[in-house]
């Protein structure tokens, strides 16, 4: 885990293009002039940290603070159905928790963990079920065990507690003195700053965080997560970078276990996570709502953009609360003019083949330093680095230049096949509010 102090190049990369990609320490004194390695330069001595803190939000030391709000037993009663047990404090709204921290065929496993929002907060429940000899349980035990908290970046720290008071709560029902102690341990309010008053904090979104989470990435999520990612979706990563780019409604529906969906929806967000420097401030943030169900439609119907994970198949008949649906490696859109988003051109192929690559670089570069300690962070910074390098040059002359017309070669310098991608063109410059002529033929029009 890199320290905190090394976290200075990190937080600058955040705020503009002009800085090289942030690596883990160990890996910076390889080089990145080449490729990310074969450059053998020593590391420039990093400056100290730019950080431009909004107010009201977490600064750096307050995100590495536990930030327990909550912790809670959700029990499935064969006669009412899902329901909280017990919880800390015992005036907290909590409704609709039972069913969020239990996902919809939970039944069907034997165990799962569950990220999700409530409200203001974001939520980590672990699931176990246990066959028992109860005719009154009809032969099994079923309970969630989780917690709240402002952010959702620190959740993992607790991952290993939950599974282990989950099947204590299984084995002796009613027993939460072991809670209590975590819970009075763990709590804790948000420092009040300048202006602040006694309300609920600020949702902290994936925007306003992603430069506190590289140094946390490699114990954040499971060895190979964002390999994974990659690995299931192929190709196709491309073409939900593009409308994760977009800040469309995203829908990825999974039968449990849904834990490693809930990684999916976090990785897509980080595809996302690009900045533009000085346009699209109005642009909608890309919000991981990780798990949904049939109570949460309310709220979706009202979002401009997110993304978000389910086990009801019910979803994909409601049209009106996603751009995008994804089923297995299946990514599909019910919207006319998103249809040619979903072909993969020789752009996105070269895009992929050049992550791929790169990846395995980075692999190769671990195995002959003997370095065999998950390499996520990389993968992480490595995706929307790729995928948005030619796009965020662009941009940066084009905010200088009194030529605002947008040429084939122009997309092709960008990365983009200038045919293939003239509709996500189009889409782009609208919702980036990006105030250039695409001067690109379309083929279909004489």
């Amino acid at each position: 885990m890199v320290e905190q102090g090394d976290a200075a190049p990190l937080l600058r990369w955040a705020q503009g293009p002009a800085v090289s990609p942030p690596r883990a320490p160990e890996l910076q004194a390889r080089g990145r002039g080449r490729g990310w390695a074969g450059d053998a330069r020593a590391p420039e001595e990093p400056g100290p940290p730019e950080v431009l803190l909004q107010p009201g939000r977490l600064e750096l030391g307050d995100v590495e603070e536990d930030q327990v709000v909550a912790v809670f037993v959700v029990t499935f009663d064969p006669r009412s159905g899902n329901m909280v047990e017990w919880c800390l404090p015992q005036d907290i709204d909590l409704e609709g928790v039972e069913f969020k921290s239990m996902a919809s065929g939970s039944h069907k496993i034997q165990s799962d963990f569950i990220y999700f929002r409530k409200g203001p907060f974001f939520g980590l429940a672990c699931f176990a079920n246990m066959p028992v000899e109860s005719e009154l349980e009809r032969g099994a035990r079923m309970k969630s065990v989780g917690i709240l908290s402002p952010s959702y970046t620190l959740l993992y720290r607790y991952m290993h507690f939950l599974e282990n008071q989950v099947r204590h709560q299984l084995e002796t029902p009613g027993h939460y003195s072991h809670l209590a102690a975590f819970y009075e341990d763990k709590k804790g309010g948000l420092h009040a700053g300048p202006g602040r008053g006694g309300h609920l904090p600020p949702v902290y979104w994936l925007p306003s965080i992603h430069r506190y989470m590289y140094p946390e990435m490699k114990i954040t999520h499971p060895a190979g997560c964002m390999s994974q990612f990659i690995k299931f979706f192929g190709e196709q990563i491309l073409t939900l970078w593009k409308f994760a780019l977009l800040r469309k409604r995203i829908l990825i529906f999974s039968p449990p276990p849904v834990g490693v969906v809930c990684y999916r929806v976090y990785c897509c967000c980080c595809l996302a996570n690009v900045s533009l420097p000085g346009i699209g401030g109005t642009i909608p943030e890309s919000k991981p709502f990780f798990y949904v169900n049939v109570a949460d439609i309310d709220s979706l119907e009202v979002e401009m953009s997110y993304v978000a994970c389910t086990t009801e198949k019910i979803f994909e008949e409601k049209h009106e609360l996603y751009d995008v649906y994804v089923d297995n490696q299946n990514v599909k859109t019910h919207h006319d003019h998103l249809q040619p988003l979903l072909k993969i051109n020789n752009a996105d192929r070269e895009k992929y083949r050049r992550l791929t690559e790169q990846r395995q670089m980075l692999l190769y570069s671990q195995e002959v330093e003997g370095d065999y300690s998950p390499c996520e962070e990389d993968l992480f910074v490595l995706m929307p680095l790729i995928t948005a390098k030619g796009i965020k040059s662009w941009a940066v002359q084009v905010a200088a230049s009194q030529d605002k017309t947008l040429t084939a070669e122009h997309a092709r310098g960008m990365g983009l096949d200038p045919q293939g991608d003239r509709s996500f063109l189009l889409d782009l410059l609208e919702a980036y509010g990006i105030d250039v002529m695409l001067v690109i033929d379309n083929p279909c029009c004489p």
